[in-house]
């Protein structure tokens, strides 16, 4: 059975992801880069969520793959990042779709901490300029992305974690499955000086889970021996 994806198109660059499985979206410079990125993607995915992923057969082709939609990407698709996410991220969310939202999730942190630790005591690749995060500053930067994103999908604004400050990082967690869980309810939000759009809980997910994968892999990626 082919796989439903969107390809979301900037000017510079493509990302393609799977409908039903936030996170799991790749870039390139083009649509089939995308897609091919999308497809090489598909094992390490599975790996990362475990037993969350344990219905998902990766395809092995992209003829496997069926784009239903083309949303058109912005200036933060072309810096690198996923921003626009399909129409289905605008679906009500109903108690299972929430349980396995948080499950993604949860899933992605425990993929990014299990690669933060054994990538501990080790030297991190440089890239081909001798640049890149260190893994502090990796994680750092993850962090505090979710920090923001939080306030995006309608929580309260917070400091990010120190670096090591694990009973604040799990604070913060907890803080992003209740705002979750409260938008899935359809709690109102406290607008205050807010400007820009609130975040579905859809989009939250696909967004966050994606960022910290992406920082996993490039943890596990650039540990040296």
């Amino acid at each position: 059975m082919r796989l439903s994806v969107y390809v979301e198109t900037g000017r510079k660059r493509v990302y393609a992801g799977l409908l039903a499985w936030p996170g799991w979206d790749r870039g390139g410079r083009d649509e089939a880069a995308a897609l091919r990125a999308l497809v090489e993607a598909g094992p390490r995915y599975r790996r990362a969520l475990g037993r969350v992923a344990a219905d998902l057969t990766p395809p092995d082709d992209i003829a496997m793959l069926e784009v239903v939609e083309h949303p058109r990407g912005n200036g933060t698709t072309d810096f690198g990042v996923p921003a626009v996410g399909p129409s289905t991220d605008e679906a009500a969310v109903d108690q299972a779709d929430l349980g396995r939202l948080v499950a993604i999730l949860r899933a992605a942190w425990a993929a990014l901490d299990a690669a933060g630790e054994a990538a501990t005591g080790h030297r991190l690749r440089k890239g081909p300029r001798g640049g890149g995060r260190e893994l502090e500053g990796i994680v750092e930067h993850v962090v505090g992305a979710e920090v923001s994103y939080l306030f995006s999908l309608g929580g309260t604004r917070r400091e990010a974690p120190q670096p090591g400050d694990r009973a604040a990082l799990a604070d913060e967690r907890a803080a992003a499955v209740e705002a979750l869980s409260a938008r899935a309810r359809g709690e109102p939000v406290d607008m205050g000086r807010r400007r820009a759009r609130i975040w579905t809980p859809r989009y939250f997910v696909r967004r966050a889970a994606w960022h910290v994968l992406d920082h996993a892999w490039e943890i596990e990626d650039r540990t040296l021996p």
